[in-house]
């Protein structure tokens, strides 16, 4: 097989891990199909692509008329600066701390499997919207077939506990086993990146299988804090767990540290925001264009508009570890709150 295919796959590859939109994930996955070497040691990579490919078209396409379905292959696309997957054992308040956080009209009932589908809403935090899903929750007994796929395209996720339940360390492990038996891995910010070898190599270049596996940094929230002797109980949780993820105790029903959630999801996530003016013109302090940390101006001008990544010749900057009006290029790292203006040919 020649080394110039394997390239290409490569190439397809990293599209798909770039790629939000159903439609380009199928694309790009045609795409690594078409060109990935085709021996036995790719043979069941193929398939986990042939399997992604069909899960995506049945999304695209809508429920099937006739016959039965064995749940939705439903997701939420991506809206504001990230999306952030509510997950957690049946009664722990998701739904209640989504609906206090968004505004949305989550159904909260005290019995458990009350959220039946995924259900998105917007949480503030300063100038930012930050999507949060809320999502059916996770037992030893149940968890719904098309959980992986809903959570596909979220950049991180709340594990949701109840403080008062007996049980709760307990859960916290099965829900962790849970996903991971469906290769969703939540792993913490100190950690990095997590991923086990999964690479064969081939004509030099090396091909990951684990490339559908989902990593989501995580925060633990331990809910009902109210309810419990007070918040040293988390302290004593986290001593138990044998996962080191950032954590609050809070009270989604009294409200206690309630408001602390989105800007730990900021931070966690090292969102920035960057701001934009028109030559001549002050800055549009509103609705801020977002990234992350180590984003550059040039990921800002092809959010601005996909043809700027053609006609783009610097940026003016005002911000942090420059002057005001500073010019810089393309590859300029990006501060929170900067502010840019952009010059084309």
């Amino acid at each position: 097989m020649p080394t110039n295919v394997t390239a290409e796959y490569k190439k397809a590859e990293q599209a798909f891990r770039e790629a939000r939109e159903p439609p380009e994930r199928i694309r790009c996955l045609r795409e690594m199909l078409r060109t990935i070497p085709k021996h036995k040691g790719t043979e069941h990579l193929q398939r986990d692509i042939k399997t992604r490919i069909r899960i995506l078209t049945d999304e695209l396409s809508g429920p099937r008329k006739g016959g039965a379905r064995t749940g939705p292959t439903y997701s939420v696309r991506p809206e504001g600066a990230a999306q952030v997957a509510l997950i957690g054992p049946p009664n722990a308040g998701k739904s209640l701390l989504h609906a206090e956080l968004t505004g949305a009209k989550s159904e909260v009932g005290p019995y458990p499997f009350t959220t039946k589908l995924p259900l998105p809403g917007m949480a503030t935090y300063e100038d930012i919207h930050i999507q949060l899903v809320d999502l059916p929750p996770i037992s030893t007994q149940y968890i719904d077939s098309w959980l992986t796929n809903a959570l596909q395209p979220a950049d991180a996720a709340l594990l949701v506990i109840d403080m008062e339940s007996a049980d709760c360390i307990d859960h916290v492990n099965q829900v962790i086993a849970q996903l991971e038996d469906r290769k969703v891995i939540l792993i913490s910010p100190e950690s990095g990146n997590l991923s086990r070898s999964g690479e064969i190599k081939y004509d030099n270049t090396t091909i990951d299988e684990n490339l559908f596996r989902i990593e989501l940094l995580t925060i633990l929230v331990a809910n009902k804090i109210d309810l419990v002797n007070g918040p040293g109980e988390l302290d004593a949780l986290i001593e138990l767990v044998d996962y080191e993820f950032p954590s609050i105790a809070i009270s989604a029903l009294k409200g206690t540290n309630r408001e602390k959630v989105p800007k730990m999801i900021f931070d966690m996530l090292n969102i920035v925001r960057v701001y934009t003016k028109v030559p001549g013109k002050p800055a549009d302090m509103g609705t801020p264009f977002t990234l992350r940390s180590g984003g550059t101006v040039f990921d800002v001008a092809r959010q601005v508009h996909k043809d700027l990544a053609h006609t783009f010749r610097f940026a003016r900057i005002w911000g942090s570890n420059v002057f005001d009006g500073q010019p810089v290029g393309p590859d300029h790292v990006l501060c929170d709150k900067d502010i840019i203006e952009i010059h084309v040919k």
